[in-house]
């Protein structure tokens, strides 16, 4: 899946759409202030330059990025195994 809709819409909160037709709001802000993510607090209005990658990913300057899969999954509420059924498949055989 990717993302096709993305918008900073308050302190590290971003409106997502997707490309399956789920939209919502997540909020990061538990990544604000760890590794790359600190530069969100450190330069001013970095957060709001959210944009989406070639590949679907949510992007900032300065190459931070997050996983589309991961976003879907926290604002779903969904579990992997309910969004990529072969992934249970493939456990269960390993």
């Amino acid at each position: 899946m990717k993302i096709s809709e993305a918008k900073a819409v308050g302190r590290f909160r971003v409106f997502l759409g997707f490309d399956d037709g789920v939209s919502g709001i997540v909020d990061l802000s538990h990544l604000a202030g760890r590794g790359v993510f600190s530069a969100w607090e450190q330069e001013e209005g970095l957060f709001e330059r959210v944009s989406i990658s070639p590949n679907g990913a949510l992007q900032w300057p300065g190459e931070i990025d997050l996983c589309p899969d991961s976003l879907y999954l926290q604002m779903t509420g969904k579990s992997a195994e309910e969004i990529f059924p072969g992934l249970r498949d493939s456990l269960s055989h390993a």
